[in-house]
């Protein structure tokens, strides 16, 4: 149900309408969205590629491929199956394009992720990676000390949380090449349940109890202080994605 209602947050609507422009899906395409998750961008895509075409959505999660199945069922060109992101069961030359969304961050090893989805892209196969620098975040809090304490300990959690950073080369280095950047800005000025940072301050912060970085009091104060940036009129946070294309 949360991740539901993250994925109709306005902010994330952009998102993937702006994945959706830069994918360039055509009819009677072959595209491939490797961490599915509930199966909102498949089921955008599968809306492009008509009948003809079909899109193939993977997640390591078998919760994930139920919600995107039930999403779904009224699509006859949609097929989503559970898998991993570094062990795709696919055939060689298969996809015309893939997309991957917020997944690689989570993994240990990307570079076979990379190599495994241009494996599976046909010559000219087109490729749409979109990930957070979690690294950038600008807030707005009296509490800076504990701010760096709850973003390190998320830092901990992932394996890569500045991966926009270094991911460019990554692709050139495996074979891809028409590589292009763009920014798309989380940014809230309102701490509202409508906004993408809302929920997100309160599971960061508590991820960062979990770590044992701070206790709960600690969180207490700093969410307070939040709250009061939003009566006040003062509340500002800003983190940003970056969306990559490339081809092969």
């Amino acid at each position: 149900d949360e991740l539901e209602r993250s994925y109709k947050l306005p902010e994330i609507v952009c998102q993937r309408q702006l994945t959706l422009k830069k994918l360039s899906v055509k009819p009677g395409e072959k595209i491939l969205d490797v961490g599915c998750g509930v199966g909102f961008l498949s089921y955008d895509i599968a809306l492009l590629t008509g009948d003809y075409g079909k899109v193939f959505g993977i997640d390591k999660n078998s919760d994930m491929i139920l919600h995107s199945n039930k999403r779904c069922k009224k699509l006859v060109n949609t097929e989503f199956s559970t898998a991993n992101a570094d062990d795709l069961p696919f055939k060689e030359g298969f996809f015309d394009a893939a997309c991957c969304t917020q997944v690689l961050l989570y993994l240990n090893d990307i570079a076979k992720v990379i190599k495994g989805i241009k494996r599976v892209l046909k010559p000219g196969g087109r490729i749409i990676i979109v990930e957070t620098d979690w690294r950038g975040v600008v807030i707005n809090s009296d509490y800076d000390s504990i701010t760096r304490k709850i973003f390190s300990a998320w830092d901990a959690t992932v394996p890569s949380p500045n991966l926009p950073a270094y991911l460019g080369p990554l692709l050139r280095k495996h074979g891809f090449s028409n590589i292009e950047v763009e920014a798309v800005p989380i940014l809230n000025t309102e701490y509202t349940s409508s906004n993408f940072s809302y929920d997100m301050m309160k599971w960061i912060s508590k991820n960062a109890v979990k770590k044992r970085v701070l206790d709960e009091t600690e969180r207490s104060k700093w969410l307070e202080d939040i709250e009061e940036r939003e009566r006040s009129g003062s509340y500002f946070f800003c983190v940003n994605r970056f969306l990559f294309s490339a081809r092969i």
